[in-house]
């Protein structure tokens, strides 16, 4: 018999774990039940997630830039591909703080229930209100001087200092490019095999999925038993769809104003992988055929896909960035929190750096997103209220992560000449080139 697929495990463990608390709550001791014997499997859920971030950051990211090999590729296709990458990557963001500001999904919930969640995490906004004060007593470069830490170890030890520990692998990868090929090799090996290992932990992580959310649902529900929590919800979910059908578009006028090319054509080209990723939720699964499409149906030299759709797939996570960045102050407008400019430019930040180091593979984004959370001093438990419909989202965030990938890599193409009119190989039966 075949095996349910993941994320209708965890639409179902959503599912049980609101029915499982509508009907613990008919009874007195329901929800003492639910707090004492089924929420601690939420917060275990939570915490392995927290627990995997450091490391995910550093194999992947050292991997990722070490990957480039040659540093002198960076002065023109390796520069114009990242720079590209980060400011698709700062729109998308930019994009999604804009629509969440404006739709304001978390305001729908009351305040009754608001305040019982501040009460139910009160250590978490009390730190919130500490970290502030104390932040205005720093000079204006303080968050530059905090970007470089003294002790990477010491930083490691913190979710809310990711951003010292993405300096550090950024810093360590290119340390790897610039040494002899030889030297560098054990210790590439290492890291690419530290990053199978995480990847695989990250596999074992998302088996518990389905039960993790059906404690934290149940646990929501029993401690904050109201509606419109589901309905604060939903306008969540449209907030994250409609940012990322902004996405599309503007890469499809990208390309348009750039290379001259269609948004019909672009999108023709690339639907195969859009489609394959929407299955997948995995930029790494579709790398091959993303590549494929790319060469062989929208004119790009492999030259450039083998250089810059790798590199993409590692560091060029619009969608998860632009989802990211709705979460996070989603949360915070449950909790009632109001984000000033300066800590939504922190978020731009962290989510555009953080996105580097978010692995192509499903439930990436949620790690990341716990590193997005705690530089904004936003509580981590509030991921109660998005991961039940995290994995739909998950599977429309990889499409436009794969599409910015195409994008860009037609961009660079034509700014150092190897965009050309497409000569599709024949392909048999068995999907064999002849």
């Amino acid at each position: 018999m075949k095996k349910l697929a993941l994320h209708w495990q965890i639409l179902l463990g959503m599912l049980f774990g609101v029915l499982f608390a509508l009907g613990m709550v008919q009874f007195s001791w329901g929800p003492d039940f639910v707090k004492d014997w089924i929420k601690p499997f939420g917060s275990i859920f939570i915490n392995s997630l927290k627990l995997i971030a450091v490391p995910l950051i550093l194999a992947s990211l050292i991997k990722g830039v070490s990957d480039l090999k040659d540093i002198s590729k960076l002065s023109k296709m390796g520069g114009r591909t990242i720079i590209t990458y980060i400011v698709t990557t700062v729109i998308a963001v930019s994009i999604g703080l804009a629509i969440v500001n404006v739709v304001k999904p978390g305001r729908t919930i009351t305040e009754e229930t608001r305040n019982e969640l501040l009460e139910n995490y009160k250590g978490d906004a009390d730190k919130k209100i500490a970290d502030a004060e104390k932040q205005k007593e720093t000079g204006p470069l303080q968050a530059l001087e905090d970007l470089v830490p003294s002790n990477i170890f010491k930083a490691a030890t913190d979710n809310g200092n990711m951003l010292q520990v993405i300096f550090f692998a950024i810093f360590f990868g290119i340390g790897l490019i610039l040494i002899p090929e030889e030297q560098a090799k054990p210790v590439k090996a290492f890291f690419d095999g530290f990053n199978a290992v995480i990847l695989k932990l990250i596999d074992v992580i998302m088996l518990a999925a389905p039960y993790g959310v059906f404690a934290l649902l149940a646990a929501l529900i029993v401690e904050s038993p109201s509606a419109d929590l589901f309905v604060s919800l939903f306008y969540y979910a449209l907030c994250v769809v409609g940012g990322l059908s902004i996405m599309l578009g503007i890469y499809a006028i990208i390309v348009w104003i750039f290379t001259g090319k269609s948004p019909a054509y672009f999108f023709k080209g690339i639907s195969p992988a859009q489609l394959l990723a929407f299955s997948t939720s995995s930029s790494a699964a579709t790398l091959p055929v993303t590549m494929e499409r790319v060469e062989e149906h929208l004119g790009v030299d492999e030259e450039v896909t083998s250089f810059v759709l790798p590199i993409g797939a590692t560091i060029n996570m619009d969608g998860t960035s632009l989802y990211q960045a709705v979460a996070a102050v989603f949360i915070a407008q449950a909790f009632g929190m109001d984000l000033d400019f300066t800590t939504q430019l922190g978020i731009i930040a962290t989510a555009t750096l953080a996105s580097i180091g978010s692995a192509a593979v499903p439930g990436a984004g949620m790690v990341m997103l716990v590193i997005v959370l705690g530089q904004a001093g936003i509580p981590a438990a509030g991921l109660a209220l998005i991961f039940a419909i995290d994995r739909p989202l998950d599977m429309c965030r990889t499409t436009v992560n794969v599409t910015g990938d195409a994008a860009v890599s037609m961009l660079v193409a034509k700014s150092v000449g190897k965009l050309h009119t497409p000569k599709p190989k024949e392909w048999d039966d068995n999907y064999h080139q002849k």
